[in-house]
């Protein structure tokens, strides 16, 4: 877990990770994700895609096995 150093020493970003590097200095770096709340009652829209109907697969005539010969 991280430790904390000292509070309120930089003015903080949405969307940006702060962290301490190898030689002592405070870093900023872009997440990878998030950063922007979403509005209120916004919502994505939901897209239903059309399900394409399958044909039925050919299907290859059996071949006839070969009658067995019988023993005596």
């Amino acid at each position: 877990m991280g430790k904390v150093i000292k509070k309120n020493v930089i003015k903080r970003k949405p969307g940006y990770l702060y962290y301490v590097d190898g030689s002592g200095h405070v870093c900023e770096a872009k997440m990878s994700r998030g950063g922007k709340k979403r509005k209120k009652g916004a919502k994505k829209k939901v897209v239903k895609k059309k399900v394409a109907k399958k044909k039925p697969a050919k299907r290859k005539p059996a071949k006839k096995k070969p009658a067995r010969k019988k023993r005596r």
